[in-house]
């Protein structure tokens, strides 16, 4: 029985759609059919599978497993679980590959699937594949067996491997997502001084929507480390794979910052390392990275693109904008925001105690915040390509790792195509105001040129 799958919900990283509308019970089935055939087909016999704690998550799951075990796979169920735990399940159970049900940090009636195979990430013509496949109805059949298996105590046991021997004065946001118990474990564990915020795991996210890299979504945390006179806040999106933090000011602290703290215990620990960042940090970063005697490697934006080119120049660690950070092979080889809290507590207390004296430390540069406007899909990257020959044309200071990045004497700016919508994104970042207005009158310009209006 061939299923087409909505086209719309296959993006380039993972399927994502809204259920009820685009995304249905019988999608899942699909899924599990066609990702079935697929570790089949390359040898394997059995796949984890977690999921988030929204409410179209049970049946979804149940949906993906009977796909699954139809075509012969047996499955690991590991229940409400992180992201991150799914990938750590795969990594250390018999199983040849993981899929975790979650709607990451969309909105509540959204949903969706991501996908390891191997240990590696199932993305791009992979997920196009797997389409192909249940449009053709081409599966493999069998009867596999499900069983369940708790590693929830197992995975905060590699959390805290190693912890950090500094207490500090800790607030913890869970933003009622799928990481809320995983939390309550963890800062039973660590020392210092926790006081946490919606750890009960409620898929209509009453209180915040779960995503932390918008800053409204801070307002509850930044008022208990306010109240409390805490040292510093983090904060998780619903499926903790984004983290995002505050210092004891309150003031947010992007993705590109937070890595330039990471960094340090890191490159300690390994000198000359690669740490892999995505095309729109801020220059702070790989100023950083050098300073401490690491090699910055810019590579394009995407969780999958980042691990797979980690993997590549066997990088330590990697992040990006978003809030994802990603670990080396030796803790997992994927993007954990759990972790990357711990580490960030190693990595204070390494650098003297003070989260906001190192926010205050850090050069003052003027940027905008990621900026999207819609293109239609048949139009954005002929758009890019087109702005980037111009330039080429002109001379320009052009790198095309992901889109265009242009780098003048006031900063530099960045246009790309989303991978996962109709639009394109910008982002700039200059030396001052005056030079963020010429930079982004530049991009206005070669918009122009190719008949968009930024809007």
């Amino acid at each position: 029985m061939a299923h087409i799958i909505n086209p719309t919900i296959l993006r380039e990283y993972d399927i994502r759609g809204t259920f009820g509308r685009t995304l249905r019970e019988a999608d899942a089935h699909a899924i599990g059919r066609s990702f079935a055939t697929i570790v089949r087909r390359a040898g394997g016999s059995r796949v984890a599978v977690g999921r988030d704690g929204r409410r179209s998550s049970p049946m979804l799951e149940a949906a993906l497993v009977h796909g699954l075990a139809a075509s012969g796979i047996d499955v690991v169920r590991i229940g409400v679980a992180p992201s991150p735990m799914l990938y750590f399940a795969e990594q250390t159970l018999p199983v040849d590959g993981g899929i975790q049900v979650t709607g990451s940090h969309n909105p509540a009636d959204d949903n969706g699937f991501k996908m390891v195979l191997q240990g590696r990430p199932f993305f791009g013509a992979a997920i196009r594949d797997l389409a192909a496949l249940a449009e053709a109805g081409d599966w493999n059949a069998g009867m596999g067996r499900v069983e369940t298996d708790d590693v929830a105590d197992a995975y905060v046991t590699h959390l805290v491997r190693g912890r950090p021997a500094h207490a500090f004065r800790i607030g913890w946001d869970a933003g009622n997502g799928a990481a809320g118990a995983i939390v309550e474990k963890l800062t039973k564990l660590l020392p210092g001084e926790h006081h946490l915020l919606f750890t009960d795991i409620d898929g209509d996210f009453p209180n915040h929507h779960p995503d932390p890299t918008e800053p409204a979504n801070l307002a509850h945390l930044q008022r208990l480390v306010a109240d409390r006179r805490l040292d510093f806040g983090v904060a998780f999106d619903g499926d903790g794979d984004r983290i995002g933090a505050i210092d004891g000011l309150g003031r947010v602290i992007a993705g590109d910052q937070l890595l330039s703290i990471l960094v340090q215990p890191v490159l300690a620990a390994q000198p000359g390392a690669a740490i892999v960042i995505d095309v729109k940090a801020s220059q702070l970063l790989p100023d950083r990275i050098a300073a401490l005697g690491g090699r910055p490697v810019m590579w394009k934006s995407g969780h999958s693109n980042i691990k797979e080119k980690m993997r590549e120049v066997d990088a330590p660690l990697g992040g990006e904008m978003s809030g994802h950070v990603f670990f080396g092979r030796d803790e997992g080889g994927y993007d954990d925001a759990l972790l990357a809290a711990v580490r960030l507590i190693e990595a204070v207390g390494m650098a003297g105690g003070s989260l906001t004296a190192l926010c205050d430390a850090m050069p003052r540069y003027a940027n905008t915040p990621e900026l999207r406007f819609t293109v239609a899909d048949d139009r954005k990257f002929s758009v890019v390509d087109e702005v980037a020959a111009r330039l080429r044309a002109a001379g320009g200071d052009v790198d095309d790792t992901d889109g265009v990045r242009v780098t003048t004497q006031d900063g530099w700016w960045l246009l790309r195509a989303s991978n996962t919508e109709a639009a394109l994104t910008a982002r700039a970042e200059g030396r001052d105001e005056a030079a963020l207005a010429r930079l982004m009158a530049h991009v206005d310009a070669q918009l122009a040129a190719s008949g968009v209006v930024r809007t």
